[in-house]
């Protein structure tokens, strides 16, 4: 474990930390046309400076951590859109983006790892030497460009949330993991909540969490991820959404102050870093850090 990891780690088990909100559903907000396969990721071409005013605005409500637009520069996304060839400069440049908006201060870069296919799919997790050869290649991309931390998120299946987490400590990069579950706990693939822990938990991650899910499911399951593992929780909701996500019987919205109040319960749940999934902008952000403790 290096110097900055030993760093990372304390603050991750002392303070409470504050996340920032979603990308994908901003820049959509913000009238940038974000179509398949590359979906925000294409914003890094089209509109950069919304990319850069995003993570800006995320700075300024409080965000302790940005999170890099990287969310869909995995190599088969770019594969799909006709970009591989451009694998590391995209990369480079969302990590670089925010970066920038960060600037000298104590704030954190991390660069997203998504599912190889879609978030709510699980059937369609390609086999052991795909996921293998897939989250390598991320990997080696973030690891050039330079991000403090790896997100492993929306992660719906054992294998492929260890796969991420493997290659991330091959590459001896910090790096938090979390979970989209169904509205029993379990996930998207039916496996156990607890397997998914103890799969992951032995790479020893900075965090272990639940994201893409509504508010109040969130403050439901987080009991149930707080007993199965002794390691910092994180937690951020999907908000917004006009009908309910895989796996869920309802769906949810949140204004700023409302979703206050369910991250100040996730918080007494202990709750380490706190955040918003789709739909959560700067401004439920603001209202989050109002209730977050600044770390000394």
């Amino acid at each position: 474990m290096c110097a900055s990891t030993d760093k990372l780690r304390r603050r991750f088990q002392d303070e409470q930390l504050v996340l920032d909100g979603a990308t994908g559903t901003e820049l959509e907000r913000r009238g940038v046309d974000a179509p398949l396969p590359l979906w925000s990721a294409g914003a890094l071409v089209s509109a950069p400076d919304v990319v850069t005013a995003i993570h800006r605005d995320y700075v300024a409500a409080g965000a302790d951590i940005i999170v890099a637009n990287t969310f869909r520069t995995n190599p088969r996304t770019l594969r799909a859109g006709g970009r591989f060839a451009d694998g590391v400069a995209l990369n480079s440049m969302a990590v670089n983006l925010a970066r920038r908006a960060v600037g000298r201060g104590a704030g954190l870069v991390a660069a997203s790892v998504a599912p190889v296919e879609d978030c709510y799919h699980p059937e369609r997790v390609p086999s052991a030497e795909v996921l293998h050869d897939e989250h390598e290649q991320m990997m080696i991309w973030l690891e050039k460009a330079g991000t403090d931390l790896i997100w492993i998120e929306t992660m719906n299946t054992v294998r492929e949330a260890r796969a991420a987490a493997e290659a991330a400590a091959r590459h001896k990069l910090p790096f938090a993991v979390s979970f989209v579950v169904r509205e029993s706990g379990a996930l998207l693939s039916g496996e156990r909540l607890e397997d998914a822990l103890a799969a992951v938990e032995p790479l020893e991650p900075l965090a272990v969490g639940l994201n893409c899910i509504p508010p109040r499911g969130m403050s439901a399951i987080l009991p149930r991820l707080r007993r199965a593992t002794a390691c910092p929780l994180s937690a951020y909701a999907h908000i917004g959404n006009r009908e309910p996500i895989r796996g869920w019987s309802f769906a949810e919205d949140a204004t700023p102050a409302e979703y206050a109040d369910y991250a100040r319960v996730w918080l007494d749940m202990g709750v380490s870093v706190v955040g918003g999934c789709c739909g959560t902008t700067p401004a439920h952000i603001r209202a989050v850090r109002g209730i977050v403790k600044r770390g000394a």
